[in-house]
């Protein structure tokens, strides 16, 4: 499709990329829990805020609060609504920590895949080397 040898491989690596992610199980778990909290926060703002008007306005507010995204569509007026949202800024940090590490995790893992191949050559190399050197050594000393 692409003649741009530098495409395809960015394209090759993307793939890759997408089929160590999909292989994690932690990453599910950060998904599943970041959505079952905003369904939670934004259910506990919608009953205590006289601001957000719909379910689905909390959803959305406690999405967009704990993402950083911070769109102000919805805004929590009351002290309890405005204290779960620091509550919920705080859970969002935590949460981009959490798949940033994923994603550093995966790519370290990615590099050091090739990385171990390389060091058991150079392993090799210097074992044989040391054997050189132990032969050469061996060959020079004086017979006593």
């Amino acid at each position: 499709m692409f003649n741009c040898p530098c495409l395809q491989n960015a394209l090759a690596w993307l793939q890759d990329l997408k089929s160590a992610l999909l292989k994690q199980k932690s990453l599910g778990y950060v998904l599943s829990l970041a959505v079952a909290v905003a369904v939670l926060f934004g259910l506990a703002v919608f009953l205590v805020d006289p601001n957000v008007h719909s379910l689905a306005d909390g959803v959305w507010y406690a999405w967009v609060t704990m993402t950083h995204v911070g769109y102000g569509d919805v805004v929590p007026t009351s002290f309890i609504g405005r204290l779960l949202s620091c509550l919920l800024i705080l859970f969002g940090l935590a949460v981009l920590a959490l798949l940033t590490a994923l994603f550093s995790a995966i790519l370290i893992e990615r590099d050091r895949g090739g990385m171990a191949k390389d060091e058991s050559q150079i392993l090799a190399e210097l074992q044989r080397l040391h054997e050189r050197l132990d032969q050469l050594e061996a060959s020079r000393k004086p017979a006593e």
